[in-house]
């Protein structure tokens, strides 16, 4: 779920292009440069002259080029978003990211050779792949789009397989 204090800002094509702070967000809708496509359920903002609901997340008005974004840069926080905080090994609750060739052998921190873990399997299998362990990924590892990843950091809610903003089609 997109926090509180971030928003979501989508191109006028409802391309996600990035996060703003809901300050800037805000005075991006006061300046019609933006519309409110979702909005914190029951909060708003309010002062003398305005009144409009809290933005969770806005389009543009205009549409922006963007330079073409090639990958989606790797991080912890990504592996286990991507991975849904859940375990490649068990399933159960993963608080750990674990290299599937471990860095003492070659591997590194990209996406294709990272997965969510628990502790527990973190430990178990050690600096070893997952075959000398004797155990076995319930999923393979995969590189997120730029925009995947931005929605999947954002922890967009779905509806339909869809996030909830973006049209359903016809």
């Amino acid at each position: 779920m997109v926090g509180m204090r971030e928003t979501l800002v989508l191109n006028a094509s409802f391309e996600p292009l990035a996060t703003v702070t809901l300050r800037r967000a805000v005075v991006l809708v006061l300046q019609d440069k933006a519309v409110v496509e979702h909005a914190h359920p029951g909060l708003r903002v309010r002062a003398a002259e305005v009144d409009l609901p809290l933005p969770r997340v806005i389009r543009l008005c205009r549409y922006v080029r963007v330079p073409f974004r090639r990958r989606a840069p790797w991080s912890r926080r990504g592996v286990l978003v991507r991975d849904q905080h859940r375990c490649a090994y068990c399933g159960r609750r993963a608080t750990t990211v674990d290299h599937v060739v471990p860095r003492s052998r070659g591997g590194g921190d990209t996406w294709l050779n990272t997965v969510a873990s628990c502790a527990e399997d973190n430990h178990r299998k050690a600096d070893r792949t997952p075959e000398q362990a004797g155990m076995r990924l319930l999923r393979a590892p995969f590189e997120p789009t730029p925009s995947d990843a931005l929605l999947l950091a954002l922890g967009a809610v779905e509806r339909d397989g869809l996030p909830e903003w973006l049209p359903l089609p016809a």
